[in-house]
């Protein structure tokens, strides 16, 4: 089984997340991994992907390469064999709804599953980050329409449960995630994980624990409980909690 490093918001050009980034390279057991960039989001954006380069490339020394799946079909070899290969599979931010999408249409989803099982570390940003839960909080339709749209919950690849929402401390053109969050928890239950900008959260066989690289960031456990909506701030430890915990009143 892999790792999942659930970003919540953060530039990488800003070195906003370097301490979450080594930390992620630091998962992968080597002092120079293979870190696969994956920016479907983005619309495969050759300036993020630039980006990436010179954080994961210049700066940390990887072995960088990327994913590009938009545009004519991929050759299924080439895709198939990137992800083998990869020890860091990293997700740029955008569209989740579009990268989920065509994803399913490559079977890339299915290519992800085999690296997880294999331990792959997973990782990524705002879409980067969503897509490796049941489901995600996503402003995807706002890339359609930035006047007439709603916050929406898009399926993801169900590695990690519930809902996940990032830049839980953010907002897209002035609609907080928060409030809409806490709203569609209400609606859909469940359980659900809001990462603020400048934190992560990672998911192991052995539980998860909180990062941040800004003391007021944090990460939200949210579920339903006795028909109410229950939330809480999570620790940051250095060792690892179990997941069950995660939704649990505190002194239960």
């Amino acid at each position: 089984m892999g790792t999942i490093v659930a970003i919540g918001g953060g530039s990488i050009r800003n070195r906003e997340t370097e301490p979450i980034d080594r930390e992620i390279i630091r998962l992968t057991g080597k002092s120079q991994p293979r870190a696969l960039f994956v920016p479907t989001a983005s619309g495969d954006s050759a300036r993020y992907c630039r980006q990436f380069q010179h954080a994961y490339g210049d700066t940390y020394g990887c072995f960088t390469d990327k994913l590009l799946l938009l545009g004519s079909a991929p050759d299924a070899t080439l895709v198939r064999d990137k992800i083998a290969c990869a020890d860091i599979v990293y997700v740029g931010g955008g569209n989740t709804l579009k990268m989920m999408r065509r994803w399913r249409r490559l079977g890339v989803d299915g290519l992800l599953r085999k690296a997880f099982d294999r331990g792959a570390v997973f990782c990524g940003v705002s879409a980067g980050a969503i897509c490796w839960f049941e489901r995600g909080h996503s402003d995807s339709m706002a890339y359609y329409d930035s006047e007439r749209w709603d916050y929406i919950a898009v399926t993801g690849l169900g590695l990690v449960k519930g809902m996940a929402c990032p830049h839980y401390n953010g907002r897209t053109y002035n609609v907080p995630r928060r409030r809409d969050f806490r709203a569609m928890m209400r609606r859909k239950g469940g359980c659900g994980l809001g990462i603020d900008n400048h934190c992560a959260v990672v998911f192991s066989d052995v539980g998860y624990r909180v990062l941040k690289t800004k003391e007021r960031s944090g990460a939200h456990a949210l579920w339903i409980q006795g028909g109410e909506l229950m939330e809480r701030k999570l620790a940051t430890t250095a060792e690892y909690l179990p997941i069950e915990s995660m939704f649990e009143s505190v002194g239960r």
